[in-house]
C-alpha cells in the first residue's frame, strides 16, 4: 500500500529512542523526509544514519523539546532542510516511577513543562503553516496509563492524560483545515523503557526480572511484547493521506493487552 508520504516532511521527537526511532524509520521507509529530533544528539545521529543508509532522507537535530527558547530556530532548521512540517510526532520521555501522593510541587511542574507544555507549544508553532497549506498531522504518543493507570506511575498517568483532552479538543478545532490530531498509546512494546519498568517492578517485589517479564507476557492475548516497528508502522499510516478520516481518536497498539473497552 502506497501511503503517499513522498512529498511530506515529518518531525519526530524522541527519535533517538526505541519508539521514536521506530516511528522515524517507518515514516522514512514510506518516503517521508524525517527530522530526527532528540535531546541526545548522538542517539539522534544513530537513527538518522540508519535511515540514510537504508536510502531514506533524514536530518538529525539535537533538540530539547522542553527548551522553548530554541523552538523557532530549530523549526527554521527543519524548513531549510526539507520544508515546513507536515507531520508532527510528539513523543517525550517519561518521569521516573512514583506514587501519585507525596510528590513535591516542583516535580509536577518540571514534568508538566517537559511532557505537556512543550508539546502544546511546538504544536502551536507548526499549526499556522499547516492551516495555510490545508494539510497536517499531529500525532502524540502517550502511554497505556491514560486508559488503565499503571501502578507507581502517578505523575506519568496524570500528565499524559492531560494530552488526551488537549488532542481531542484540538482535533475539533483544526479538522476543517485538513489537519488531524490523534493519540497513539503503546502496550508492552519491546524497548529499553519496558525493560527498565520490568526491572523496577522486580526490584520492588524482590523477584527475578525474568519472572516479571514472563508474567507480563502471559497477560497479553497475542502472547508477546510488541515490536517497535509495529508501533512505527501504525503511526506512519495515521500520518498518511489514507488516514484522513481518523481524528480525535486514541489508537491502542497493545496486542489486546488492555482489557478496558
Amino acid at each position: 500500500m502506497d501511503l503517499y508520504l513522498n512529498d511530506k516532511t515529518a518531525l519526530v521527537f524522541g527519535a533517538g529512542g526505541g519508539l521514536g526511532g521506530a516511528i522515524a524509520r517507518s515514516l522514512a521507509t514510506e518516503g517521508a523526509s524525517v527530522v530526527v529530533a532528540d535531546i541526545d544528539a548522538q542517539a539522534a545521529a544513530v537513527t538518522a544514519d540508519a535511515i540514510t543508509q537504508a536510502g531514506g532522507r533524514a536530518l538529525a537535530l539535537a533538540w530539547d523539546i522542553g527548551d522553548l527558547s530554541v523552538t523557532e530556530a530549530r523549526l527554521q532548521d527543519v524548513k531549510s532542510a526539507f520544508g515546513p512540517v507536515d507531520v508532527l510526532v510528539n513523543n517525550t520521555g517519561g518521569p521516573p516511577p512514583t506514587p501519585a501522593a507525596g510528590q513535591a510541587p516542583e516535580q509536577w511542574s518540571k514534568y508538566f513543562d517537559m511532557m505537556v507544555r512543550s508539546v502544546i507549544a511546538v504544536t502551536d508553532a507548526v499549526l499556522p503553516s499547516m492551516r495555510e497549506r490545508k494539510w497536517g498531522r499531529i500525532i502524540t504518543s502517550t502511554s497505556s496509563g491514560i486508559v488503565a493507570p499503571i501502578p507507581n506511575l502517578g505523575i506519568s498517568n496524570s500528565l499524559r492524560l492531560a494530552l488526551v483532552g488537549w488532542s481531542k479538543t484540538l482535533a475539533r478545532e483544526v479538522g476543517r483545515d485538513g489537519i488531524t490530531a490523534n493519540i497513539v498509546l503503546p502496550g508492552r512494546i519491546a524497548t529499553g523503557r519496558i525493560v527498565f519498568l520490568d526491572e523496577q517492578k522486580a526490584k520492588r517485589e524482590n523477584r527475578p526480572v525474568e519472572e516479571v517479564t514472563a508474567e507480563s507476557t502471559a497477560s497479553i492475548p497475542v502472547g508477546r511484547y510488541g515490536e517497535p516497528r509495529e508501533y512505527g508502522d501504525t503511526v506512519a499510516f495515521l500520518a498518511s493521506p489514507r488516514a484522513s478520516y481518523i481524528t480525535g481518536s486514541v489508537i491502542r497498539i497493545d496486542g489486546g493487552f488492555l482489557s478496558n473497552v
